[in-house]
């Protein structure tokens, strides 16, 4: 398990250290008079991989419903640690000019593919591997892992900007961060290409022999639910989005400190870590439906009054709690999505279609959301635009989420809902 889920933590360990080193990262590569160009070019590198996580999706996805799991997850990781190497070994514009930008691109898309693919056959994984009144539990791990990342990335980041200062820190201290988060790539890769298959051709005789056949078959069979799937998970992808943009709202909008803004992804973290198993378990117990729906509907309610009182009394204190409320009720929600979508679908197309509606989704959303928010506060001045931004698609999530299909408890290689 713990094998499995590393590709999906070393993604949002990346995800984590990059939103909360936005600033300096745009002053590296993109130096601009005004540093709030200079913040919104660094958001708009971190939104260009996002662009071939579809392809990816599509790619891998198909790939490890058609060859299998294993060899899926194996080409996922070692793309994304090429990715973060390209990024954290960049020389900066100063040193080399417009090839700077032109690495760091390259680096962002070849991480944009390998995370669109990832998380189809990582998940399938876990689910076809766990015993089946335990398949929430077990499938939660996958979003359980996104906070030990990013708890991991807070306190190493907070330990750091201790240790060296915040103007190290912005010179060359989130290069380390990413390198750091490199190590664990050798480890995940041997022990990945030890793990047992569970699903292959060998084994469903139903899987597609192409990739086309393989998306035309989700296309056709599974068109309703697909559309479904990317309105709830276009709901949690902005939460998590909102979330890790917390430091840089600290930062730049509130104007906290940067060991301040810093010590932000903890708070994240604490609350990804313990409440996506609550969420699994649960949905164990009452079904996947309910967990789709509370958490998510919980959060359109409080978003605006949690926000409004950051902005009233900004302080540390207030930006951990809101940041730890809306991640923990984020997560519950996260947990049933995770094991309800590729429950509904049947194995030949499972690992193909959560990539593809997930890398959409994610694309659309996830490499969007920061530059928007932050472009919204800075052209109306309205610092409750993520508020109102979240409180949106929570709407949207929480109708989307009443018509899915209940899939606890359901055989995983009979026919699934359409």
């Amino acid at each position: 398990m713990g094998a499995v889920v590393l590709g999906n933590a070393l993604e949002f360990y990346d995800f984590t250290v990059y939103a909360f080193f936005a600033k300096p990262i745009g002053e590296a590569f993109f130096p601009a008079n005004d540093p709030t160009h200079s913040l919104l070019a660094s958001l708009a590198l971190f939104g260009i991989g996002y662009v071939m996580r579809p392809i990816g999706g599509v790619l891998i996805g198909a790939f490890a419903d058609r060859a299998g799991r294993k060899p899926a997850m194996l080409i996922t990781i070692a793309l994304m640690a090429l990715g973060m190497l390209m990024l954290a070994a960049c020389p900066s514009y100063a040193v080399i000019g417009g090839w700077a930008q032109v690495i760091v691109i390259a680096g962002r898309l070849v991480q944009g593919l390998a995370l669109g693919g990832e998380v189809g056959p990582s998940t399938a994984y876990l689910l076809e591997a766990a015993p089946p009144e335990r398949r929430g539990f077990v499938t939660s791990w996958q979003i359980a892992s996104q906070g030990c990342a990013a708890l991991f990335a807070g306190i190493i980041a907070t330990v750091l900007a201790l240790a060296v200062g915040d103007q190290a820190m912005a010179q060359w201290g989130w290069r380390l961060m990413f390198a750091l988060g490199l190590c664990v790539v050798p480890v995940g890769l041997i022990i990945r290409s030890h793990l047992p298959e569970t699903a292959g051709p060998e084994e469903d005789p139903h899987a597609a022999a192409s990739t086309f056949g393989v998306v035309r078959r989700l296309l056709r069979d599974h068109g309703r639910l697909l559309g479904l799937t990317f309105l709830v998970i276009a709901a949690s992808t902005v939460s998590n989005a909102v979330g890790t943009n917390m430091p840089v709202f600290a930062g730049a909008t509130l104007g906290l400190s940067e060991t301040a803004a810093t010590a932000v992804p903890i708070a994240l973290g604490l609350a990804s870590v313990i409440f996506p198993l609550l969420g699994g378990w649960s949905a164990d117990r009452v079904g996947r439906r309910p967990v789709m729906i509370w958490p998510r509907a919980l959060i359109l309610i409080l978003a605006v009054p949690a926000f409004a009182w950051v902005v009233q009394a900004p302080s540390a204190a207030s930006v951990y709690a809101v940041t730890f409320l809306l991640s923990a009720l984020s997560s519950i929600n996260a947990a049933a999505v995770i094991v309800g979508i590729p429950e509904a679908l049947p194995r030949a197309v499972r690992s193909a279609g959560l990539s593809i509606v997930y890398a959409v989704s994610v694309s659309v959303f996830g490499g969007s959301t920061n530059y928007v928010v932050n472009w919204l506060i800075a052209t109306t001045g309205d610092r409750l635009a993520p508020a109102y931004y979240l409180a949106a698609f929570s709407l949207v999530g929480t109708v989307a989420a009443m018509l899915l299909p209940e899939t606890r408890g359901r055989d995983l290689d009979a026919d699934a809902a359409a």
